[in-house]
């Protein structure tokens, strides 16, 4: 297929289990790609996987920190010097956190807010004028569905995705006259290799993490993660064309 023939997206936190089954997917639907992700992530491997599998495929590689503002227009720069052109952003980089919120420091907040949150909203600018020009582009900002179902423990991851719905919703008001559709996912449990490299410090394998009872979504199981880069996909192609300031909620069916 060809969904997205023609198109030029960028994918931020690309090297991770979503970003880079995201990556995959819009390859294969005929994008070419601004991949993202920082210095020592496995990047390079990821698109050396891609490529095997798409030789064809057209990506350019930034290797940068998104939570440093600077960072944010040598990624809208690389990609107007290769492509000449955007139509499509992945908000998807992200860190974690695990303080209650009595024991949180400025730097833990500083951190948390610089890459999941407000890296998407100066991305987002440095881009924007591309967009517009685009006439039918797309931004899909990768949310969570913590943002509306809190938790105790990892209070400021929770607090920026909430953020990013919110920054959502205000910029699609903003930029509906530009014909630029902004929408948010909000993925559920999600089997990434974050949480596998987790499960191993503990000693556990990516199989047991698999056979855990897991009882908070009705489908009583982990997503992969292509299930999540399918509906990001949609937002981001044309066939969402009416869809803009939503918030897909992608979870198996999450309850609180």
């Amino acid at each position: 297929m060809s969904r997205l023939a023609g198109k030029i997206a960028i994918i931020t936190g690309a090297a991770g289990g979503i970003g880079s089954a995201a990556a995959l997917l819009f390859c294969e639907e005929g994008a070419s790609l601004v991949m993202v992700d920082l210095p020592d992530s496995p990047l390079q491997d990821v698109v050396d996987g891609i490529l095997k599998k798409i030789p064809s495929a057209q990506i350019e590689i930034v290797f940068a920190d998104v939570g440093q503002e600077a960072s944010l227009k040598l990624i809208a720069d690389s990609a107007m010097r290769r492509f000449e052109k955007i139509d499509i952003l992945v908000n998807n980089a992200g860190v974690r956190a695990y303080e209650a919120l009595a024991q949180t420091t400025a730097s833990t907040w500083e951190k948390i807010l610089s890459v999941n949150l407000l890296s998407y909203a100066y991305l987002i600018r440095e881009c924007l004028p591309y967009l517009r020009a685009s006439k039918q582009a797309s931004v899909v900002n990768i949310s969570s569905t913590h943002a509306v179902n809190p938790r105790s423990g990892m209070g400021q991851y929770d607090v920026a995705k909430a953020g990013i719905v919110s920054l959502t919703k205000t910029l699609a008001f903003e930029e509906a006259v530009h014909g630029v559709r902004v929408n948010a996912v909000c993925p559920g449990l999600t089997l990434t290799p974050f949480h596998v490299k987790r499960a191993q410090a503990d000693g556990k394998t990516e199989q047991d993490l698999r056979q855990v009872d897991v009882t908070h979504n009705i489908q009583k199981r982990w997503s992969e993660p292509r299930e999540i880069a399918w509906p990001i996909l949609w937002l981001a192609s044309n066939e969402a064309s009416f869809m803009t300031g939503s918030v897909l909620m992608v979870d198996g069916g999450t309850r609180v």
